[in-house]
């Protein structure tokens, strides 16, 4: 079945490059796909004018391999219109990892769309990690491709996000276009656990307050209240709308702009919003638009703010505690994963302890109860 659509997507790709004016054309020969084309003379040839000719192009005739050879076929294309084809040049061997990248690159955005949240994806989860390969390649210039890419994951620490956001973006690599790896992607997988909220770290609400505060009055004291209030991420608080607060009630909406799109928050504890002043009033003047900046740098900048402080815990641990105070405030695990803007199930492996604390307690209480009602009933 995967061979028949890798032929289908040939046919469908040679005649995208006829209709564009491409006299370049791919082939299937022997399960590895080959470019033909008039192309020039190659070195030592006695031919004066460029002639049909066949390049192997490194790829494997399957649906990836060949999505991959219609961005080398245009880059080829570019060089031959432009006359900077030669067979002399190192880089016509094979395409090169600069070449993969700036096919994969393009294939990102083809499937993604321009959006704002697809360019955030591609600078915080796939551009760093892309360079580093770039930089292992430059700097280990005798290696394999498959090289490249063990020698730069184990640069990663085995139980980081960087192993696990990493993996994630070679591997799309390699699924993209394919090369021969030295190991299983199961050997490389790490341990890092990102849905793990530590006890020790959470502020309580007398902490919350006191350190509200310890702020300066102004945009940044107001930015901590919304965060704190509302269980905001970093960046969310400059994302929401606060129109539903100045019309007395105690919500926000956040932007679709945002990580995980448009979803409404709740106030908890709701008399928050009058004591910290949330209602209204500037926020911190940071450079917002997506166009300029990102969700990382607006996140990062908040952090910094909090180091500048001197806050004794991370921004993120306002979140946190948020959702441990609407579990406790009895709110449904669905209701409270919505206002978060997560799944429910990255709610319950998040707050798996609290929630089983919780559960635990009622079921005690309610075993309690009962225990009772039959000494009674025995009376």
């Amino acid at each position: 079945m995967a061979e028949t659509e890798a032929i289908q997507l040939l046919q469908r790709l040679n005649q995208r490059l006829q209709e564009g004016g491409i006299g370049l054309r791919i082939e299937a020969r022997g399960g590895r796909l080959h470019l033909r084309g008039t192309l020039p003379p190659k070195p030592g040839s006695d031919r004066l004018l460029p002639t049909q000719q066949r390049w192997p192009l490194g790829l494997p005739a399957t649906v990836a391999g060949v999505q991959a050879a219609e961005i080398q076929a245009k880059l080829l294309a570019v060089r031959l219109w432009e006359g900077r084809f030669r067979w002399e040049d190192q880089d016509l061997k094979g395409p090169s990892l600069g070449d993969r990248l700036e096919a994969f690159a393009a294939h990102f955005w083809q499937v993604r769309g321009g959006d704002l949240r697809a360019r955030a994806t591609w600078e915080k989860a796939y551009a760093p990690y892309l360079r580093q390969l770039q930089q292992t390649a430059e700097r280990y210039p005798h290696l394999s491709e498959g090289e490249w890419f063990y020698r730069t994951i184990l640069g990663w620490p085995v139980a980081s996000r960087s192993r696990q956001v990493g993996l994630t973006a070679l591997r799309a690599l390699q699924e993209f276009w394919p090369v021969d790896l030295p190991f299983r992607w199961e050997q490389v997988r790490g341990t890092y656990r990102p849905h793990q909220a530590q006890p020790r770290h959470l502020p309580d609400e007398a902490t919350i307050v006191a350190i509200y505060h310890q702020w300066p009055p102004g945009p940044w004291q107001r930015a901590y209240g919304l965060m704190a209030t509302f269980g905001l991420r970093n960046h969310e608080v400059f994302f929401c709308d606060r129109q539903p607060l100045q019309q007395g009630e105690n919500r926000v909406e956040v932007g679709l702009t945002t990580k995980t799109g448009c979803h409404q928050v709740w106030a908890f504890p709701a008399e928050w919003v009058d004591e910290m002043d949330l209602r209204s009033g500037p926020l911190p003047p940071l450079r917002t638009d997506l166009r300029h900046t990102s969700l990382q740098r607006i996140g990062q900048q908040v952090t910094q703010q909090f180091r500048r402080l001197g806050v004794p815990f991370a921004p993120y641990d306002l979140r946190h505690a948020w959702a441990i105070r609407v579990l406790r405030y009895g709110l449904p695990d669905a209701i409270a994963a919505q206002m978060m803007g997560h799944s429910l199930t990255i709610h319950n492996r998040t707050y798996q302890r609290w929630i089983a604390q919780r559960d635990q307690g009622a079921a005690m209480a309610a075993a309690w109860q009962q225990r009772q009602a039959e000494q009674v009933t025995r009376i």
